[in-house]
């Protein structure tokens, strides 16, 4: 640990650093992402923590399990899934507050989806940012439980005084990922005839056939004058 400029505590991660090409499987993700915070729940109001978040793979389908390496298989995905192409890094910072801890995380990944247009496969870089206040769940002190009836919905830390950060991450990415992805501003989509993206190659296809039943329509005008008035 060491003391940068204002007097405040900066500890860097005790997790080894990992090489660039690293990739840390998903099943371990909620490892990567846990950071224990009982000395400074311990410290008085003010004191603070940063950490080198990841990288770490995180499954962000509810049926899309990572292969051994972490990575998930962008062929496997389904429509309407997606799956990570990078994995989530970027930085964490823990300040104590009087009622538990505030987190901020800034984090960034890459999406591996699809084109909503073409169904081209479309890679959407995120940027993340994470501002959540964490409350406990134990008693530092006595190691008794809290009462949390009063507030069911704040996010608590775990009760070995842990911060899981993986539920915050995947709420991110979630919030994060376009509704509509697409490739390019200006995707034509795909040719109704064919099915094709229509910016690949030629769509001069032979007129499609219609139900007899709907034949006499052919023949049927309409009289632009009338539809004016």
């Amino acid at each position: 640990m060491t003391a940068p400029r204002g007097g405040r505590a900066r500890a860097v991660s005790p997790r080894k650093p990992l090489s660039a090409g690293a990739a840390t499987p998903s099943r371990q993700a909620g490892d990567t992402l846990t950071y224990p915070v009982a000395s400074l729940l311990a410290e008085a109001p003010g004191a603070t923590r940063e950490y080198e978040v990841g990288p770490a793979w995180v499954d962000v389908g509810e049926e899309q399990p990572p292969d051994a390496t972490g990575r998930q298989d962008e062929a496997a995905i389904r429509e309407d899934e997606a799956a990570l192409a990078e994995p989530v890094a970027g930085t964490l910072r823990l300040a104590r507050t009087n009622r538990g801890l505030l987190a901020s995380a800034r984090l960034r990944t890459v999406l591996a989806t699809e084109c909503s247009r073409c169904l081209r496969d479309v890679r959407v870089p995120l940027d993340l940012t994470i501002e959540e206040e964490v409350l406990p769940s134990i008693e530092l002190s006595s190691g008794l439980p809290v009462d949390t009836t009063s507030e069911p919905d704040v996010v608590r830390l775990n009760q070995h005084h842990e911060l899981e950060l993986l539920p915050l991450v995947r709420e991110a990415i979630w919030l994060a990922q376009p509704i509509a992805p697409v490739c390019r501003e200006d995707c034509p989509g795909l040719c109704s005839t064919c099915g094709r993206p229509l910016d690949d190659g030629d769509h001069d296809h032979e007129p499609a056939e219609i139900d007899p039943r709907l034949e006499a329509l052919r023949g049927f005008a309409v009289d632009a004058g009338d539809e004016t008035d």
